[in-house]
């Protein structure tokens, strides 16, 4: 990679290598031509045409070097060291989900900007954040990462067809023909361009000819995101684990028709979501990310399953010995699980649990463990109860 003034020092050197060969064959022809002091068709002085010939090229190189001398001097542009010092932490990828212009264009801006954050490089996640934190001063906050998501499941079994594309196995060339061979005109075509943009390697077609997004090497760049061309995937935020897997905005018939696992905007998770988060909108449920609470009621009781759990196995609750019996749990469950009598220590029912985790967040004392959010729950608590030491 060449910064500003490297670049500016080889053109420079260049133009004087060419100015060089054609100035010397001007005087060859000027002294060696018809007209010139060298008479070819006479004997040639072969010693002294050497001999002119070198001092020539030596004073040649005086001129010009005292010029290349004068114009780095001239012409340098001064560069923080911290600016190569980022780049050469930096993954190198040029995904620009940092959102500059690659990586030389971050490494200039965390380092002159005060207010570009030290953690915007997605590839290089919590290590490359702590380093380019140390070279330039500022701080480096946690930064959740972001994964890919394919917001379809309707692959091809399970999709109509409008008709059958023969062309480019692309999915860019595929919406040329008439917007797409899918009867759905906005789920995945299939034919896996954003596996192919995808820098790291984390996007697979499987079998049935739908994108899967392998979380371990996924960065978060949005390359994927900005290929494709019918929108499917969205870049979140990890902890969004539970999500309608569409974006289908027909009419609940329609979608049927076309799909076995759209969205038919049939209202249900709305109705058993205890957070409001769901909601229907152009025939379309969305759930709002920042009240979910990945419990994951919604999911079983969707009708076209379209609605897509993340979170593999769910762990079931179990109370511990410092229950105060306040039946706070029994309260909130959603099916009943907990049981038992005031200031007593409660039980959960294993085999009504869904591990939903709602009794986990909502015990005041933090008495249940087992669900998928405990820990947080608990690192929570234990902040809060550490800033509450420190004020008082």
């Amino acid at each position: 990679m060449f910064n500003d003034s490297k670049i500016k020092k080889i053109t420079i050197i260049a133009l004087s290598f060419y100015c060089s060969i054609a100035l010397l064959l001007f005087c060859s022809i000027a002294f060696a031509g018809v007209g010139g002091e060298i008479d070819v068709s006479g004997p040639i002085n072969i010693k002294e045409l050497l001999i002119f010939t070198f001092l020539f090229l030596g004073g040649l190189g005086i001129v010009f070097g005292v010029g290349l001398a004068f114009a780095a001097a001239k012409f340098a542009v001064k560069t923080d060291p911290k600016v190569e010092q980022v780049r050469d932490v930096l993954p190198g990828a040029n995904c620009g989900a940092c959102g500059f212009a690659g990586c030389q264009g971050y490494a200039e801006a965390v380092v002159i900007n005060p207010d570009v954050a030290p953690n915007l490089c997605a590839p290089g996640k919590g290590s490359v954040a702590s380093a380019v934190a140390r070279i330039t001063g500022k701080a480096a906050s946690a930064l959740e990462p972001n994964f890919a998501r394919i917001m379809c499941q309707g692959s091809w079994p399970k999709s109509v067809k409008r008709f059958r594309y023969e062309g480019v196995q692309d999915c860019r060339a595929a919406i040329l023909a008439g917007g797409g061979d899918k009867a759905c005109r906005y789920g995945c075509l299939g034919y896996g361009t954003c596996a192919r943009v995808c820098p790291f390697g984390a996007i697979t077609m499987n079998d049935d000819h739908l994108p899967v997004v392998d979380i371990v090497k996924c960065t978060g760049c949005r390359k994927c995101e900005a290929a494709c061309p019918t929108k499917v995937i969205e870049v979140l935020p990890a902890s969004r684990q539970v999500l309608v897997a569409c974006h289908s905005k027909d009419k609940g018939g329609d979608t049927r028709k076309n799909c076995q696992v759209g969205c038919i905007a049939c209202g249900i998770c709305v109705k058993v979501c205890p957070f409001d988060a769901p909601s229907v909108e152009n025939n379309l449920s969305r759930i709002d990310l920042n009240k979910c609470k990945v419990c994951g009621l919604c999911v079983p009781k969707c009708p076209t399953k379209a609605i897509r759990d993340y979170i593999p196995h769910r762990s079931k609750a179990f109370i511990m010995d410092n229950c105060i019996g306040c039946h706070t749990c029994a309260k909130v469950c959603p099916v009943n699980a907990p049981s038992g009598e005031q200031k007593k220590k409660h039980s959960i029912d294993k085999d009504k649990c869904i591990g939903c985790g709602i009794c986990t967040a909502r015990c005041p004392v933090q008495a249940i463990d087992g669900t998928f959010n405990a820990s947080e729950v608990f690192a929570a608590a234990a902040e809060k109860k550490k800033k509450k030491a420190e004020a008082a």
